[in-house]
């Protein structure tokens, strides 16, 4: 895959290129891009999908030493990936990582022209649910994160509520799921910067306060939240789509957080007509 360099570090990333939209697709922790493998094939004949790997722990390589991890020096990151790749009018999905309402917050979204905001951290769920906990705890731990992330190379605690089972309502085929992990087997220093993602979250204050400036998006937002979330509230969802002055929910059945995973064609078609109603309207 391509990389950009970027004051933190290398990040990779696919670019299906062409002229259509452009449309920016951001995962979350402990992941890689290929999460939106299956809505990326079914937008890439229309649009122009952008779809970095995120320093989240499934980034191959290490960032800077110093590097900020934080909820916001990754949200300033995203930033500046948008303008060093000099994208406009973008169309930014997101889905587990709640980056948005930093990037509103700290007034870096002057690249979005939508957002396409999907079960993710939002208010003061951070880190969010169960195996937001979890994760915490052992990051807190010296050799904590190696310690939980090798315990998942046994397929069967994957499914656990405090790991992976809350997060997609059907297994996520193991051969994604190692590709996933296996920067964090193999590297102490990509290990260190997930430490300090999950240790970076500001105070509760700060956070709901980031939420708030939600308020001040005036582009046309969609806000889509599996209805069987058990690790993003779907009132949070219902809230979200409140805040945004052009918000809109839809609530999609028969899923967990990973919306990627478990309805990806619904979740394509959800954005494939947000995007075609947008473009009419304008």
């Amino acid at each position: 895959m391509p990389e950009v360099h970027l004051s933190a570090g290398s990040v990779e990333y696919q670019d299906t290129g062409g002229e259509g939209p452009v449309v920016v697709l951001l995962h979350g922790v402990a992941m890689n891009g290929s999460l939106w493998r299956h809505v990326v094939a079914s937008l890439r004949r229309d649009f122009r999908c952008v779809v970095p790997t995120l320093p989240l722990g499934g980034h191959r390589t290490p960032m800077k030493v110093g590097a900020d991890l934080s909820v916001a020096g990754v949200a300033q990151l995203v930033a500046e990936f948008l303008d060093t790749l000099d994208l406009r009018d973008t169309t930014l999905v997101l889905n587990d990582w709640g980056g948005a309402q930093a990037l509103v917050a700290l007034g870096r979204d002057e690249r979005i022209g939508r957002l396409v905001i999907t079960s993710c951290e939002a208010f003061d769920n951070y880190p969010p649910g169960l195996p937001g906990a979890n994760l915490y705890a052992s990051a807190k731990l010296p050799g904590g994160i190696a310690a939980a992330f090798g315990l998942l190379k046994l397929r069967p605690l994957r499914r656990l509520p405090m790991t992976w089972g809350r997060m997609s309502k059907r297994p996520v085929p193991r051969e994604v799921m190692d590709d996933w992990f296996a920067p964090l087997w193999a590297s102490k220093e990509i290990r260190g910067d997930l430490r300090k993602y999950v240790l970076g979250v500001p105070p509760k204050a700060t956070l709901l306060d980031w939420a708030e400036q939600l308020r001040t998006f005036d582009r046309p937002a969609l806000v889509v939240w599996a209805a069987e979330d058990k690790v993003m509230p779907p009132e949070h969802g219902r809230k979200l789509a409140g805040l945004l002055p052009r918000g809109r929910l839809v609530e999609i059945p028969d899923s967990y957080t990973l919306i990627p995973e478990d309805q990806p064609a619904r979740l394509a078609e959800l954005i494939r007509s947000f995007l075609t109603a947008d473009d009419a309207a304008s």
